[in-house]
């Protein structure tokens, strides 16, 4: 109890300090309300932790659903249900971006829905499924990013449409799957579109009139980055040289540079400042980006931007991978986190990323304090170099060989990361983040590709394996459930699982962690030491977030469940060719001898006394 107050105090005062930054007071209000579940990450700094504790390890037992809803869509559903405390749930599905808004007390009585008109030509154009990440609340309205680059607001009470804006072009290969994010009077939204050549930018639209406010691209001139090299920071140094964003590319090449935002966005009020991570450098042919026959750093993709939510100007940059070549994307989730290195209180930035490494920044001036493996088979890089913030490469994982095309074997992890997007979760209470991640690597062979708008520019063919069993895991897994302390860089306990783990994560203060499988289970385990303590299958496998809220006095769990992604897209797009999906399809083949299609969200909650 003496934590959970301490861990309510701490928020006060973070909410204090917000408002005279003036983010956008109702969804700090929303957040401050333990019961609600008002944005995807379930507060701004991105924690997934609920002060809840009336379902913990003593009843957990006892959870049942209470009851299901099908979205009628059948391919993958990432992201969750908001709850804003309305007596509604708020969902959403992959293409066609259908919205339903359900009533709590009628077991999911459709209060209204909401289905756009949209190109069916966009979906050969997304990449890993027809996904969506979520929607976005604020001031009694809802925020989409439909896959045709249409962002749109809708009056919360009705399903009214209120604006819509065009954000991209689709027959360029840009789409949209990420969940925006409400700051100040802005919606913050990102492109996908890295494997068809497109330019990845951040745009802010008003949230009243849907005006753009301003656009930060991931890689060109400084002017188009919102950047100064001046003023912004890398490794707690000014970057002194301009126009990076051009200089470290071929010629023409940063204008199809990739480096698509489609991932999370956290915020910290006090700094007034947003964070999110690029995605993977244009093609998938390292070749094809050297400069004279030499590597080059690709600049910005692979980045963690801190910006002004404001003016979009950045503050800092950090770049993971300079000069990619194992499409590591860098848009995984920046957990905001207070922490204690060496006895000095720091403003952390905790990542567990694509590469195999968790990383801990210094969230003020982007300086670089933990890099360490949490994937144990992670052999593309050795270590992170700590007073250059750049990776030390194996040559004999690199799959750049100068001109050749070679086909390099035995590559941990895979493209896919050793956690992809899929989003982890903080407890204060433990100091410990929670997460799936993937055990899976890969054979990796280059190739010369042509850029032609709208067609895939990958220059790439991969094959997918299950990682090399280590010590103590359980063999044929290819996923895993892990608690990782991200000041001493280290796995405190892990559990095994058979297919990757491509469910958001979430943390209580019930002493619990959830998250979903591949086959379609929720499982709960214990916070402090892994041990399942309670799982349900779902009628399809899970590859959304796992959300709490209460309503009434009673709280609920309830997740989306429906298979496909990146890791799913056999199934979802019925593929065969086990090189099809960029490679996964051949190594979850088995997948379709556990689950099938479905979009399903189920609501659980402690039978009545």
């Amino acid at each position: 109890m003496l934590r959970e107050m301490s861990y309510a105090i701490a928020t006060m005062g973070l909410l204090a300090a917000s408002v005279a930054a003036q983010a956008n007071q109702n969804q700090l209000e929303l957040q401050q309300n333990p019961e609600l579940w008002a944005t995807q990450l379930g507060n701004y700094q991105g924690n997934r932790y609920s002060q809840l504790d009336q379902i913990n390890r003593d009843n957990i037992s006892d959870l049942r659903a209470q009851w299901q809803f099908s979205t009628g869509v059948l391919r993958g559903h990432e992201g969750g249900p908001l709850y804003v405390g309305d007596g509604r749930l708020y969902i959403h599905t992959p293409f066609p971006n259908k919205v339903f808004a359900l009533d709590l007390e009628d077991e999911g009585r459709i209060v209204w829905s909401y289905e756009p008109d949209q190109d069916s030509r966009v979906i050969p154009v997304m990449c890993c499924d027809t996904v969506n990440r979520g929607l976005a609340y604020a001031d009694g309205k809802l925020f989409l990013n439909q896959a045709d680059n249409t962002v749109i607001a809708l009056d919360a009470e009705s399903g009214e449409l209120l604006w819509e804006a065009n954000n991209g072009d689709h027959t360029k290969g840009e789409t949209m799957t990420m969940s925006p994010l409400v700051v100040h009077d802005k919606v913050l939204v990102g492109v996908s579109g890295g494997e068809f050549g497109v330019r990845g930018h951040l745009t802010a639209y008003n949230i009243e009139t849907g005006e753009m406010e301003w656009r930060g691209y991931s890689n060109g001139p400084d002017d188009d980055v919102l950047l100064d090299p001046e003023t912004t920071m890398m490794m707690g140094e000014p970057i002194g040289e301009a126009d990076l964003g051009v200089s470290t590319w071929p010629e023409g090449e940063w204008e199809r540079g990739g480096g698509a935002p489609w991932g999370w966005i956290t915020y910290d009020p006090e700094l007034d400042l947003v964070y999110y991570g690029t995605g993977n450098p244009g093609t998938w042919n390292p070749d094809q980006r050297t400069i004279d026959g030499e590597p080059a750093d690709n600049k910005w993709s692979i980045t963690v931007f801190a910006r002004d939510p404001n003016t979009g100007q950045t503050k800092w940059v950090y770049q993971k991978v300079p000069f990619d070549e194992w499409d590591y994307d860098g848009v995984n989730e920046n957990q905001l986190i207070d922490v204690e290195i060496d006895g000095e209180q720091r403003k952390g930035l905790a990542i567990i990323d694509r590469t195999g490494f968790g990383f801990l920044l210094d969230r003020e001036t982007g300086e670089l304090l933990v890099a360490e493996k949490f994937a144990p088979e992670t052999n593309w890089a050795s270590h992170y170099d700590m007073e250059t913030g750049r990776p030390v490469v194996n040559e004999e994982f690199s799959t750049f060989r100068q001109g050749v095309n070679v086909n390099t074997t035995d590559i941990c992890p895979t493209a896919m990361g050793a956690k992809n997007m899929q989003p982890s979760a903080y407890s204060p209470e433990t100091g410990l983040l929670y997460a799936g991640i993937n055990r899976i690597c890969m054979n990796y062979e280059p190739f010369e590709t042509e850029y032609v708008a709208g067609q895939p520019y990958v220059g790439a063919t991969l094959t997918m394996m299950p990682a090399p069993t280590q010590d103590g895991d359980m063999e044929g897994r290819m996923g895993s459930f892990i608690a990782w302390d991200p000041v001493a860089g280290e796995v405190v306990w892990k559990k095994d699982e058979r297919f990757a783990v491509w469910s958001g994560a979430l943390a209580t203060a019930g002493g619990l962690a959830f998250y979903g499988t591949l086959e379609g289970y929720v499982k709960a385990v214990d916070i402090e030491t892994g041990e399942e303590l309670w799982r349900f299958k779902t009628p399809s496998g899970i590859i959304g977030n796992v959300n709490t809220f209460q309503h009434q006095g009673k709280q609920y769990i309830a997740v989306l469940s429906g298979v496909g992604g990146w890791a799913g897209i056999g199934l979802a797009a019925g593929l065969e060719d086990p090189e099809a999906g960029l490679g996964a399809v051949g190594v979850f083949s088995a997948l379709d001898d556990y689950t099938e299609l479905g979009g399903i969200l189920t609501v659980f909650s402690l039978p009545d006394a």
